[in-house]
C-alpha cells in the first residue's frame, strides 16, 4: 500500500531589510505572481492574520512587507515569531542595498528616511543598518537590489519564488568587474587571467556570444583547463547544493567589462553543463554595455626594477 504523502505547507515569506532597497517592489512583483500581500503589518498581527489567510486561501503562498515602521517590529524576536506560526513553511527575505544608492535614491525621491525624519537620509541608513544586521545574518535570503534594474529584480524574484518551478533552478551568469561584483551570485569564477580579446580591434565590438571571440578565448593555454576543472567542480557541487535544500543557485563568471571573456565562460560552462544532465538558465548583466578602453585598463608590463621610493 502506498505511503500517504503528507498536504504541501503554503509558504509564508516574511519580506524586510533596508527602507528604499524595493520592498515595495517585491511585494508587487510577488502578488503578480499570484501570491497574497500586504504591507506594514504589525508584528502582534501577523499570526491572525496568517491563519485567517489560511481559513480562506488554503495553499495559496503568503507575503508580509515588516520593516523599521511596523508596529512592534522586533529584529531579535521577529525570526522565532515567524517560525513559531503552524501550518505554513516559513522564510525571511532580507532586501538589502548599498549605502551610496540608498542616499541616491532618497535624494531622487526626497523623502524623508523613518528613522531619521529631521536629520540627512544617511544618518537613518546607518541606524538602521546596525538595527537589522542581526536580522540579515539569521535570513533564509538576501536580495541586493543595488544594480538590478527593475526587470531583473522580477526575474530574480520569479527564479526564486515562481508558481511555475518545480524543480531547483541553475543560473549561469557574466558580469563585468568594472561595474561592480554581481551581487545575485552564489559562486564567482575570475576569468581576468585569459587573455582579452578587447585589445584585438576586430574582436572589440563583439561579445563572448560570437564565434570569433569564443575562438579567441580558447586559445588560450589556460581557458581548456580551467573549464574543465570549473565543470568537475560544479557537477559536484551542484547536486549538493540541491540536496541541502538550496532550490536556487547562481554561478558567475566575471572580467573586466563583462561583454567578452566572462560571457564565453558563461555559454561554454552552460554547454557542458546541459551536456551533463543539468538544464541551467543563462543571464549576462553587462552584455549591452559599449566597449570602453578606460574601464578594460591595458595591464601595465610588470618590471624586473625595484619601486622607486
Amino acid at each position: 500500500m502506498a505511503r500517504r504523502q503528507p498536504p504541501q505547507l503554503a509558504r509564508l515569506l516574511i519580506v524586510t531589510g533596508m527602507s528604499g532597497a524595493g520592498k515595495s517592489s517585491v511585494l508587487d512583483a510577488l502578488e503578480d505572481m499570484g501570491w497574497d500581500c500586504v504591507d506594514n503589518l504589525p508584528a502582534t498581527l501577523l499570526q491572525a492574520f496568517v491563519h485567517a489567510e489560511r481559513e480562506v486561501r488554503r495553499t495559496m503562498p503568503i507575503a508580509v512587507g515588516m520593516d523599521v515602521r511596523s508596529r512592534g517590529f522586533d529584529v531579535s524576536t521577529l525570526p522565532g515569531l515567524v517560525r513559531a506560526i503552524e501550518g505554513v513553511s516559513p522564510e525571511i527575505l532580507y532586501v538589502d542595498c548599498a549605502g551610496a544608492e540608498l542616499i541616491r535614491r532618497y535624494g531622487e525621491t526626497r523623502r524623508r528616511h523613518p528613522l531619521a525624519p529631521d536629520r540627512p537620509a544617511e544618518d537613518g541608513i546607518a541606524r538602521e543598518r546596525e538595527m537589522t544586521a542581526p536580522l540579515r545574518l539569521t535570513a533564509d535570503s538576501v536580495i541586493d537590489t543595488t544594480d538590478l534594474k527593475p526587470a531583473d529584480l522580477r526575474e530574480e524574484l520569479r527564479r526564486r519564488y515562481g508558481s511555475d518551478r518545480d524543480e531547483p533552478v541553475l543560473t549561469i551568469a557574466s558580469f563585468g568587474f568594472a561595474r561592480g561584483v554581481s551581487r545575485t551570485a552564489d559562486l564567482v569564477f575570475d576569468m581576468r587571467f585569459i587573455d582579452n580579446p578587447h585589445w584585438i580591434e576586430e574582436l572589440r565590438p563583439l561579445t563572448g556570444m560570437d564565434l570569433p571571440v569564443r575562438d579567441h578565448v580558447v586559445a588560450d593555454p589556460a581557458w581548456g583547463a580551467t573549464m574543465e576543472r570549473i565543470e568537475a567542480l560544479l557537477a559536484d557541487l551542484i547536486p549538493r547544493y540541491w540536496a541541502a535544500g538550496k532550490t536556487y543557485l547562481t554561478v558567475a563568471f566575471g572580467c573586466t567589462g563583462g561583454r567578452h571573456r566572462s560571457v564565453a565562460a558563461a555559454v561554454e560552462m552552460t554547454e557542458r553543463l546541459r551536456g551533463r544532465g543539468f538544464s541551467p538558465m543563462i543571464r549576462h548583466r553587462d552584455l549591452a554595455t559599449p566597449p570602453s578602453d578606460m574601464i578594460e585598463e591595458q595591464p601595465a608590463r610588470l618590471s624586473d626594477e625595484p619601486d622607486k621610493l
